[in-house]
């Protein structure tokens, strides 16, 4: 369900919102002013954010560009004001869209299905974009195949991103190479030389291992296995 954040001190225009959208088939969650539109952004990571520039002595402006710190959340103004300098210096800002008090629900609902359709395709590319598994600053990404550390990103063949991404999603588990040909390989033994594995973590380490000859991320276990360092990030 879509989850949407009204913020409006204005009780009764609260409650207009929040039972229009409701009705609409959202899931609404209403707050009063800006620290707890912040705490709602955090807690509740709203798809969309409808935010009264007038809130008593606050303004919705500078609740907004806290929001900003939190979330890139699509948000509309509500405004009495409706001047059009006014509309550009608060799109300038980072909202998605306005709407000038007094508004019909019609308009409301309108505008809403266009800031989420719009925001809808940046979200899915931003879905595709994020790193899957993250270490520090090794960031692994499952869907585009790319791994980045340091900010750089590294170049690996097919087979060492699948041994990499294998052991990093269960960090500190160690895996003996006879394990690691039937999960990477979908091979054994009988079949594929262990030695194989050998090869592939040398390799691997020679990629992303400051010191390969002493590894962080990927460790040996003398007469186990390997293993994949979650905490190395952190030293």
């Amino acid at each position: 369900m879509t989850k949407i954040l009204v913020v409006e001190d204005d009780a009764d225009n609260a409650a207009l919102l929040e039972k229009f959208l409701t009705g609409e088939g959202f899931e609404v969650t209403v707050a009063g002013d800006g620290a707890s539109a912040l705490a709602a952004t955090s807690s509740t990571q709203p798809d969309l954010v409808l935010l009264d520039i007038g809130l008593g002595e606050e303004d919705g402006r500078d609740v907004l560009r806290e929001i900003r710190l939190l979330s890139d959340v699509p948000t509309i103004f509500l405004t009495g004001r409706g001047l059009e300098s006014e509309r550009v210096a608060g799109l300038k800002m980072g909202a998605d869209d306005y709407i000038v008090k007094p508004f019909s629900l019609a308009e409301v609902s309108a505008r809403i299905e266009s800031v989420l359709r719009r925001a809808g395709a940046n979200l899915a590319q931003h879905h595709i974009d994020a790193p899957t598994l993250r270490f520090g600053d090794l960031l692994i990404n499952e869907n585009t195949h790319e791994v980045h550390l340091n900010g750089e990103r590294l170049e690996l063949t097919s087979k060492e991103f699948a041994l990499l991404a294998f052991l990093a999603r269960s960090p500190r588990q160690v895996f003996s190479r006879e394990q690691l040909l039937e999960h990477v390989w979908e091979s054994s033994g009988e079949w594929q030389n262990a030695a194989t594995v050998t090869e592939h973590i040398r390799r691997l380490r020679a990629k992303i291992e400051t010191d390969p000859d002493h590894p962080r991320w990927i460790t040996t276990v003398r007469g186990v296995g390997y293993r994949f360092e979650s905490d190395a990030g952190a030293s």
